[in-house]
């Protein structure tokens, strides 16, 4: 066992956000281990880009209000505490409410024959990001 020596907080490339976001490695599994989990902070309004993970993903809020996009125009709003997850292939976005900061663990798998985890695609518009929000599909 042991500590594993922590990296610098990061910012997120503005290729695959939009608006200030930061991020702590929190585990990036060395083989065999295919885990990686970061918290990642963004300022109100900003947001990912839309996505797509090879493996899916899984998103827990720890403060916050989050905003969770689908390419059907479905826009979750999650709460600290409350968990979400994203099946293998679904493009999605997540980002910060406008008028608050959010953090959330991100957690997903690296892909078992080395391809991308992540196909990123264009920035989320303003449009979709004000959508109606619901609570629970």
């Amino acid at each position: 066992m042991e500590f594993v020596q922590p990296q610098p907080t990061s910012k997120a490339p503005a290729n695959w956000f939009t608006g200030d976001v930061w991020w702590d490695v929190v585990v990036a599994g060395q083989a065999p281990s295919r885990m990686r989990a970061n918290l990642v902070h963004f300022a109100p309004g900003a947001r990912t880009h839309w996505h797509t993970h090879a493996v899916g993903q899984t998103l827990h809020v720890v403060s916050g209000t989050a905003l969770i996009g689908t390419r059907d125009g479905t826009l979750f709003e999650a709460h600290p505490g409350e968990t979400v997850s994203c099946p293998p292939g679904e493009d999605h976005w997540h980002g910060a409410a406008p008028d608050r900061f959010m953090e959330h663990i991100a957690m997903w798998e690296a892909t078992s024959d080395g391809s991308p985890e992540t196909a990123w695609a264009e920035p989320v518009t303003d449009e979709q990001y004000s959508g109606p929000r619901t609570r629970r599909r």
